[in-house]
């Protein structure tokens, strides 16, 4: 998905049905949650407790999609946030999203981004899984460079521990995620030697099996108003999408993870948020 939703003719309609209203794209947070949309909003309140905001602050955000996370940063927690996406048709959604608030969404690929600022914070929520393997160090150097020296980075990204699980898929790659490649777990860790400290580890990984069953719902009940701009073969194509994810995340052979990372050691330790 680094080559970017526009390479298909798949158009914002498609996820205004299927997702929430903050128009998250990734695993919920389904601890005391009953339905898609308080599961998503309980994962962006996870993501806000754990980097430890502040009114203030600055967050660069490296992959923002829609732009929900940095509206919901922005609107609840009074920090600024800067955005990066490759995608045109998502920057303009999200800047329609977080219009009135502190939020700069850029076009921009996060190997180009250049910046002398430095972020308190920085997070970035379901793109790991789509720079491709050799990227992963250029990533986390990126991050290490736009950060402070006492800020914090939060990723949030599927992996897996399981050396025989499959980490690109060549149907997924063709029609759904091109280049997409899951991370291993012992990858998270290794490639952040030397730029940063691993303060916390979350695997919620069974919660993304009801998020993907709440956005086949979704995905079913507002066909209607899709079906004649997309037709039946892509109807059949998702559905194999959608299920199949549900499948390999059900048997836990995928996780999601979300790591805390700081560059030198917070003294006295991390207080894990759950």
């Amino acid at each position: 998905m680094l080559k970017n939703y526009d390479i298909f003719i798949v158009g914002n309609d498609l996820f205004e049905l299927m997702l929430d209203p903050y128009m998250q794209y990734s695993c919920g947070y389904w601890k005391n949650a009953t339905n898609l949309e308080e599961a998503q909003l309980a994962k962006l309140d996870l993501i806000a407790r754990k980097m430890q905001l502040k009114p203030g602050m600055e967050v660069l955000d490296i992959g923002c999609g829609f732009g929900g996370l940095a509206k919901y940063l922005a609107k609840f927690h009074g920090v600024s946030v800067t955005g990066c996406t490759i995608s045109k048709e998502q920057l303009e959604f999200g800047e329609k999203l977080c219009e009135g608030l502190p939020v700069n969404l850029v076009l921009c690929d996060y190997q180009k981004f250049t910046t002398t600022k430095k972020f308190d914070r920085i997070v970035s929520v379901g793109f790991m899984e789509h720079v491709g393997k050799y990227n992963y160090r250029t990533l986390y150097k990126i991050a290490n460079r736009c950060m402070k020296p006492d800020g914090m980075f939060l990723l949030h990204t599927m992996g897996t521990n399981n050396t025989f699980m499959p980490r690109n898929l060549k149907w997924i790659h063709q029609y759904i995620f091109p280049n997409g490649w899951f991370p291993k777990l012992e990858e998270l860790i290794t490639y952040a030697e030397d730029l940063f400290v691993v303060e916390d580890l979350h695997n919620f990984g069974a919660y993304y099996y009801p998020t993907l069953a709440a956005w086949e719902r979704n995905f079913d009940k507002g066909w209607p108003q899709l079906e004649s701009k997309y037709g039946d073969n892509f109807y059949r194509t998702w559905k194999v999408y959608l299920q199949m994810s549900q499948a390999t995340l059900k048997s836990r052979n995928v996780q999601v993870y979300q790591i805390l990372y700081t560059k030198k050691g917070i003294l006295g330790g991390y207080d894990s948020v759950r």
